[in-house]
């Protein structure tokens, strides 16, 4: 297969080429920084683009097989996590390929006994204030691509704590925030990226978000 990672030198993008690559998949890894870049693993398949993903066409995207949406940005530009959505959409309405997988926050997953949204527990918290815009615009972002019938997309949100880490054993759900046995809730990197893989390769869930949680 090969898989289009956008944002492939970020935090979830680094371990998503290399579980891709890991499993034999040709990567073509999009970021704008061709310093950033050459830190990716040397392997012959792996294509690196310098690119604003902005700038990405039809063309571009339909030349693979998948596309990956890891992209990250800064809290007070966190609008552009909506605004890529809906750029990836616009040129790919009416098509069946590329299948496109888009990192979502957990802030969209419902939590307590009255499956209220999460977003709404860290907009409470003062030490969140630095970051409230990025789940707030992530659950934005799941809102339109609910509306969104005619192109093959499908969206993951970690638990609580997204963090740089192996793949762990991992828990499943659909729109609830995950606990593991010690009631701790949190998703590493390579955990996402082997759920998404494990996605991409054997398809369940079109056009709906599920979301991910280390055991």
């Amino acid at each position: 297969m090969k898989i289009m990672i956008i944002g492939a030198t970020g935090m979830a993008g680094q371990a998503l080429v290399t579980t891709a690559l890991n499993r034999g998949h040709q990567v073509v890894a999009v970021a704008r920084s061709a310093e950033k870049l050459a830190t990716l693993p040397s392997n012959p398949n792996l294509t690196s683009i310098v690119r604003d993903a902005f700038s990405l066409t039809t063309t571009d995207l339909s030349a693979v097989d998948a596309v990956v949406d890891a992209f990250a940005t800064a809290p007070d530009h966190a609008y552009l996590h909506v605004d890529l959505a809906t750029h990836l959409i616009s040129q790919l309405r009416e098509t069946t390929t590329p299948r496109v997988a888009f990192i979502l926050g957990a802030g969209s997953l419902t939590t307590g006994d009255d499956a209220h949204l999460f977003v709404h527990d860290l907009e409470q918290d003062p030490h969140a204030a630095s970051f409230i815009n990025v789940p707030q615009n992530q659950l934005k972002e799941l809102t339109f691509l609910r509306d969104v019938d005619n192109v093959n997309w499908f969206g993951v949100s970690p638990a609580a704590d997204f963090h740089p880490g192996e793949a762990q054993p991992a828990l499943l759900g659909t729109d609830t925030l995950l606990f593991n046995d010690q009631q701790q809730s949190g998703t590493s990197t390579g955990t996402m990226a082997v759920a998404i893989l494990d996605e991409l390769e054997t398809p369940k869930h079109h056009q709906t978000r599920f979301t991910v949680a280390d055991k």
